[in-house]
């Protein structure tokens, strides 16, 4: 006999095996130095490298290298700076992940990047805007500044042009009044005036001011070139005035013709020098001052920072000035001899408070005590320091939160080393009432459920291991060994759906001619079925050797039965008495499946036998009276070669995947086309018809089978 699974069930040591296991913990990604550099390959090629440039040094010494020893140089410099780079990134890494390994400085670390560092920039942005306003600012009102006073040169030589015009004789006068006004009125003291006949019938040449940098230049008076006595509307502009050194001056010149332009009486010619007097004079007015002035990439002589004539004092000017009040403008000038036009770059400096106090005196409004300018360098200090106060709430308060979150996730992750070193009785403390503490009570609920399903799995383990050994008790009740019984070769199978079941199969001998043959299948599976399969055992072997009708056997059987099941419980069962001595069968079916009986002669085919009958056990008002009515008792003749089969509704309910039984007619088919072979090669071929129906599908109720072949009627010999 055999008894088998169709899909065995894992055992315990394999189930264990199937479970995760716990996380190992995280390899150190470290490596000491000593191992970098011998075992792997960007160590080796630093060490050889090195040594290299070490011997290649020492040849040196002693004289030139060869040129094949200046290649493997280049080489080993270029591995060895491979070597480094790897050693470099190797190390970044090292440090990124060593730093922001925890979750702390993260949070610290997005909360600057999000939070501070835009701050910063939007502060950088106000501060470059500003900038680039207040140096256009300035240079704006340098350029207005220096523009006043060039239209002040051209009226003062316009006004003295037009007065030689109309009084020739009283040159002199004019030239000296017009100078002095524009010396003391406009507080020009550099202003120098000539006129300048148009022929020698006119007025004489008249000079007035200091005309100290036409001195300079070792020229006593300007003189005019073709290009503006072509020019009758005459010329204002800047001229780059050489001084006989390497460095040029500026002066603002303007020069205007006395008379008609047909007949004229000559020209005023006016120079006003921007020497340090006059940027003074510049800086008092405009708050710009220019430290220097170049020309054509020539640095003049002008003002440098903290130079102040010693006649003209600077009017609060200061020698400090930041980089932050520094710029630069353009001027368009003309070369006095050729009329090529150049180009004048002075540099810039201002103080921004002072820019800022001029562009809001401009405005001339007072806001009670304060005029506009005060009000607004108030409000705007007002304002920077409450964004220093609010910025540095809002740092404390994020490190306050980072600490609050990276302390909770510091105990999540104790927590989670304590579970993976196996200990479930670990629990967090909950100390907020916020996501994090939600995340902290189901880390809770999940210690606590692992631990109880540990315990689970140790009672399954123990209720496994008692169902192992009720299954190997069940098993032993089985018929077990060869049956001696002339004339009948016998075969059975039984595949439990759990580890114990309710199915039940027994044959034993009624003296040396007859065999009793019994299939029962209790109602449900499991432990409880498995009980009363080993009841039912007791009692067919009892009733066996009283009545030899399978019918009267199944009456009393009944009537036992049913005092003692529960009422939720009932056995269908089918017993046969084969008599081998006088060919025949004598069978009772009460509810069980039917009997699959293939004659010999395998012309009628595979027949079905359902005698009539009802469950056994049932507890019931009128069952017993019922059940005797209802059973039948059946005789067929039995021949050499007949085949037998009894069954359990396991085998012709066994569902595939799609639900579909394998049903009598596949069985009975199985029986008609293998009923040649051997009872035993007739089992192991049903069995693998089942197994390549059933497929992957689960098995759903115990499966149990006997196989009955006639091989003599009158005498032989078989083997279970």
């Amino acid at each position: 006999m055999d008894s088998r699974r169709l899909a065995d069930t894992p055992s315990p040591a394999r189930r264990r095996q199937a479970q995760p296991s716990l996380p190992a913990p995280p390899d150190d990604a470290s490596r000491s130095l000593r191992d970098l550099l011998l075992n792997s390959w960007p160590g080796r090629l630093f060490i050889i490298a090195a040594g290299f440039k070490l011997v290649i040094s020492l040849i040196r010494v002693f004289g030139d290298l060869p040129s094949f020893l200046r290649t493997l140089n280049t080489a080993a410099t270029i591995g060895l700076a491979f070597s480094v780079l790897f050693f470099m990134t190797r190390l970044v890494f090292q440090v990124q992940r060593r730093l922001l390994w925890r979750v702390r400085r993260k949070l610290i670390l997005s909360y600057i990047l999000m939070g501070v560092v835009p701050s910063l920039l939007i502060l950088s942005f106000f501060l470059l805007f500003s900038m680039f306003v207040s140096w256009g600012v300035s240079a704006y009102l340098f350029r207005d500044g220096f523009e006043e006073m060039t239209r002040n040169v051209q009226l003062l030589a316009e006004a003295a042009a037009l007065e030689i015009g109309r009084v020739p004789a009283a040159t002199e006068q004019t030239v000296n009044r017009v100078q002095g006004n524009g010396s003391e009125s406009l507080r020009y003291p550099t202003l120098s005036m000539v006129f300048l006949p148009a022929s020698e019938k006119g007025p004489p040449v008249v000079a007035r001011g200091p005309w100290e940098h036409l001195r300079d230049a070792k020229v006593a008076l300007p003189d005019l070139p073709d290009w503006i006595k072509a020019n009758p509307k005459g010329f204002t502009g800047i001229i780059p005035l050489e001084t006989g050194t390497a460095e040029p001056e500026l002066i603002i010149r303007a020069v205007r013709l006395a008379g008609p332009p047909r007949s004229p009486v000559g020209w005023v010619v006016t120079d006003l020098p921007l020497d340090n007097a006059m940027l003074a004079r510049l800086y008092e007015r405009t708050g710009v001052k220019a430290s220097r002035v170049t020309i054509g990439g020539v640095r003049s002589a002008g003002a440098t920072p903290g130079e102040t004539d010693a006649s003209q004092p600077s009017a609060g000017t200061s020698n400090t000035f930041s980089p932050f009040g520094s710029t630069v403008t353009g001027f368009d000038c003309v070369d006095w001899a050729s009329s090529e036009p150049r180009r004048a770059i002075v540099a810039l400096q201002f103080k921004v408070g002072d820019l800022f106090s001029r562009l809001s005196d401009a405005q001339s409004m007072q806001m009670g005590p304060l005029s506009f300018g005060q009000a607004i360098r108030i409000i705007l200090a007002i304002v920077a320091v409450l964004f220093l106060i609010i910025e540095l709430v809002a740092l404390v308060m994020g490190l306050a939160l980072a600490r609050s979150i990276t302390s909770s996730v510091h105990e999540l992750f104790m927590g989670t080393e304590r579970v993976r070193q196996g200990d479930f009785t670990h629990r967090i403390t909950i100390t907020t009432k916020d996501q994090l503490g939600e995340l902290a009570g189901s880390f809770n609920q999940m210690t606590g459920s692992i631990e109880n399903l540990l315990l689970t799995a140790a009672e399954k383990k123990r209720m496994e291991e008692e169902l192992r050994i009720a299954r190997h008790i069940q098993m032993s009740l089985l018929p077990r060994g060869p049956l001696d019984m002339p004339g009948l070769g016998v075969t059975a199978l039984c595949v439990p759906a759990r580890e114990v079941g309710g199915d039940y199969y027994d044959f034993f001998p009624l003296g040396r001619e007859r065999l009793g043959v019994l299939i029962a299948d209790v109602a449900g599976k499991g432990t409880s079925a498995a009980l009363y399969m080993a009841e039912l055992k007791g009692l067919v072997l009892s009733l066996s050797q009283i009545y030899h009708s399978p019918r009267q056997l199944l009456i009393e059987a009944n009537r036992i039965l049913s005092e003692n099941l529960d009422s939720r419980s009932f056995i269908t069962m089918t017993y046969a008495v084969i008599d081998v001595a006088n060919g025949t069968m004598t069978y009772s079916r009460a509810g069980h499946t039917p009997l699959i009986y293939l004659p010999a002669n395998g012309n009628s085919g595979a027949q079905v036998l359902v005698p009539n009958g009802m469950v056994l056990g049932l507890r019931i008002d009128g069952a017993a009276e019922m059940f005797s009515k209802l059973l039948e008792e059946k005789q067929i003749s039995l021949h050499t070669g007949d085949i037998i089969v009894f069954y359990t509704d396991g085998i012709t309910e066994a569902m595939n995947a799609t639900s579909e039984l394998f049903g009598e007619s596949r069985l009975s088919r199985i029986v008609e086309e293998h009923g040649h072979l051997e009872s035993g090669e007739l089992r192991e071929r049903i069995l693998r018809e089942i197994e390549a129906f059933v497929g992957s599908a689960d098995q759903h109720d115990d499966m149990t089978m006997i196989l009955i072949k006639i091989t003599e009627v009158e005498s032989a010999r078989i083997a279970v």
